[in-house]
């Protein structure tokens, strides 16, 4: 696509290449739904260890150990909210940024719970589009908007936006499809016109015509990052590195083996507080299928910190993957057809490369999981 990321020093493994704030961030639309508390502007949690584990076990009564390790009291007495709106933040901080970024426009005051009106129908037109799990959510385009309107300095703000490079868009490839499956087609004009009902003003004009929203749609479709924080891994973390005896050790590990398969029964998969984000630079590095970094989010909240997951040498292109484990272990032909049918590109990486002379067919295990993922996502899904 005409740009890469080249690194202009050594790196180690592990090394820690770049951070990066996002752009925009935004928690998913169903994840928020679902009772997930996160900052409305970072994702940071905004439960408790205590809190987190009852909620996604379901059961009130679990008592938790060590709560003197829980990483939310840290920030806890921070926690505010916006007066109007009632969204939470994790920090006064984080509130003002919002304010000054996007949520001055954004803000639904006491509207916020209001069926009616225009942005929480939008949202809900795209809640019943696009269900579990999630990949993006029609709010990150929402608050692009509201951030336009703020823009001090508008060209730089649409400079910043192309250099995602979708804004232009083939319509042969139709990639803004893919974000919700074979029924988006028929269900893109009543997204669209709930788009246009909230955003009339003249000045969002250039980002309703039907040709704007269908970029905008592709833009957040292959540029956006996932984002996932959890109060609970990182209570996990911090627990499992103590200096305990073996004994408290071997019981705090059949502790924690059971908390989660509490949450397996009731929260299944759903453990984190998930959102997606855009990265300016994240999202310049291209794809490999023997990626020599990775996207990772220490800091429980949105801030990327890129890792090299080996040596990477001067003049060396840093690839991450945007497949996920599973499907990186798929064959060549499985990995291909998801990347072709997502983000428009045949990867010809060194492993493709390696493979180039493997049957273009696929195991009955990866057809088994192509099948879930479509019956999940109504198509074979994307993968932030």
């Amino acid at each position: 696509m005409g740009r890469a990321m080249v690194s202009t020093k050594p790196f180690n493994t592990d090394d820690i290449i770049f951070e990066e704030e996002p752009f925009v961030s935004c928690q998913f639309s169903w994840n928020a739904a679902y009772g997930y508390a996160a900052c409305d502007h970072c994702l940071r949690p905004l439960e408790t260890v205590i809190e987190n584990i009852r909620r996604l076990a379901n059961q009130s009564n679990l008592a938790v150990p060590l709560t003197e390790y829980d990483p939310t009291a840290q920030w806890s007495k921070q926690f505010t909210c916006c007066p109007k709106c009632k969204v939470r933040y994790c920090s006064e901080d984080c509130r003002i940024e919002a304010l000054k970024r996007y949520h001055r426009v954004a803000c639904l005051g006491s509207y916020r719970n209001d069926e009616s009106h225009p942005i929480n129908k939008l949202n809900e037109i795209w809640k019943k589009m696009h269900y579990p799990p999630e990949t993006g959510t029609i709010m990150l385009l929402v608050r692009l908007l509201a951030m336009y309107r703020e823009s001090i300095n508008k060209k730089e703000f649409l400079e910043n936006l192309q250099s995602f490079q979708s804004l232009i868009m083939n319509k042969e490839q139709r990639i803004y499809h893919k974000m919700l499956g074979e029924n988006f087609e028929q269900q893109m004009e009543q997204l669209y016109q709930a788009f246009r009902e909230a955003f009339q003003d003249e000045e969002f004009n250039m980002f309703t015509t039907p040709e704007a929203f269908k970029a905008l749609m592709g833009l957040m479709g292959t540029n956006s990052q996932g984002v996932a924080t959890s109060v609970l891994a990182e209570w996990v973390k911090k627990v499992t590195e103590l200096p305990l005896p073996e004994h408290d050790k071997n019981k705090l590990d059949e502790y924690i083996d059971d908390i989660y398969q509490k949450i397996g029964e009731f929260a299944g998969e759903f453990l984190n507080n998930e959102g997606s984000g855009l990265y300016l630079l994240q999202s310049k590095i291209n794809h490999s299928c023997l990626p020599n970094a990775v996207a990772t989010f220490p800091y429980s909240n949105d801030i990327v910190v890129l890792k090299a997951l080996q040596t990477i040498q001067v003049g060396e292109e840093i690839c991450i993957s945007y497949l996920d484990g599973c499907q990186l272990d798929r064959s060549r032909h499985s990995r291909q057809k998801i990347l072709k049918e997502n983000y428009i590109f045949v990867c010809e990486c060194y492993k493709c490369q390696q493979e180039a002379n493997d049957p273009d067919e696929t195991s009955e295990d990866e057809y088994d999981d192509d099948e879930m993922d479509m019956e999940a996502t109504g198509d074979n899904g994307m993968n932030d």
